[in-house]
C-alpha cells in the first residue's frame, strides 16, 4: 500500500523504516507500517507530560515543571500484527501558549485530553478543549478523554459518573489514570492507537473504492463530505528524538 493521509504514513518497501530495540514487545529489526501523530491536550498542571513520559519511556519525574511550547516523545508498538510508530505531541496547557499549541492538531488522528480528577475546573474545561479540537483537527479525528491522577481517592473532585457521562455525550473513549502507578497508561493509549487504525483502514477502503470507479457520495449526517489527503513526506514526519523545551528531564 503506498498511501498517504494526513497525520499518517503508510510505507511502501521502498520507504519502511528499520528500527531496533523498539517497545511494545518488537525487539528485532522491524518495519513500520503506520505513523500516527497524537496531540496530548489538557489545562497546566493535570500531569499531560507524566501520562507521556510513562507510555513512552515508562517513566515518572517527581520534580516535573509546566510545559513551555510543545514537545513530543515517539514510542512503536504491535497491534493486530501491525508496527505502529506513535508521534505524540504534548501540548502546553497555559493560556498564554494557547495560539502555539493550535497549530500542532493540523494532521493529529488521535487526542488525549487530559483533566486532573483533584481539580474540578480541569474537568469543567475539557469542553472547552472538545470544541478546539473540532474547530482545528481532522472531522475524524479519535478522542479520549483522560482522569489523571486516580491515585489520590480522597482528593477526588470529579466523579467518575460525571466524567463517564461526558464522554458519552461527546462520543469520546473514557478512562482513569495514574502516571505515577501506571495504571491504565499503557491500555488508554494502545486503545487510542487500536481506534485510530480502524479509522484509517476506513478511509482507506473508501479511497480504494472511489480509484475503481465508485464515488463516494455524502451521506444523511454528512460525515463523509469529502476526503481530503494531505501527502506529508517521511522527513517531515520523522524526528529522531523529543525536542525539550522544559527544564524537567522526563
Amino acid at each position: 500500500m503506498n498511501q498517504e493521509m494526513s497525520g499518517v504514513i503508510v510505507e511502501d518497501q521502498k520507504q519502511q523504516q528499520e528500527m531496533k530495540g523498539v517497545n511494545g514487545g518488537v525487539h528485532e529489526d522491524i518495519k513500520i507500517d503506520y505513523v500516527f501523530k497524537v496531540v496530548v491536550i489538557g489545562d497546566s498542571a493535570v500531569g499531560k507530560t507524566q501520562v507521556l513520559s510513562r507510555f513512552a519511556k515508562n517513566e515518572f519525574c517527581f520534580d516535573s515543571k509546566s510545559t513551555i511550547g510543545v514537545e513530543f516523545q515517539t514510542r512503536t508498538v504491535s497491534i493486530q500484527s501491525k508496527i505502529f510508530k506513535a508521534q505524540i505531541w504534548d501540548t502546553a496547557g497555559q493560556e498564554r501558549y494557547r495560539a502555539v499549541t493550535s497549530a500542532y492538531y493540523r494532521g493529529a488522528l488521535g487526542a488525549m485530553l487530559v483533566y486532573d480528577i483533584t481539580k474540578r475546573q480541569s474537568f469543567d474545561h475539557v469542553a472547552r478543549w472538545v470544541d478546539e479540537l473540532r474547530a482545528h483537527a481532522d472531522s475524524s479525528i479519535v478522542i479520549t478523554l483522560i482522569g489523571n491522577k486516580a491515585d489520590l481517592v480522597d482528593l477526588r473532585a470529579v466523579p467518575t459518573e460525571d466524567a463517564v457521562e461526558f464522554a458519552e455525550r461527546q462520543g469520546l473513549f473514557f478512562s482513569e489514570t495514574s502516571a505515577l502507578s501506571g495504571h491504565n497508561v499503557e491500555s488508554a493509549f494502545l486503545k487510542l492507537l487500536e481506534e485510530i487504525y480502524k479509522v484509517v483502514s476506513r478511509k482507506t477502503l473508501l479511497i480504494g473504492s472511489g480509484a475503481n470507479g465508485n464515488h463516494i457520495k455524502e451521506t444523511n449526517n454528512g460525515l463523509l463530505k469529502g476526503l481530503k489527503i494531505d501527502v506529508i513526506s517521511g522527513s517531515d514526519f520523522e524526528v529522531s528524538e523529543m525536542k525539550k523545551l522544559s527544564s524537567c528531564s522526563c
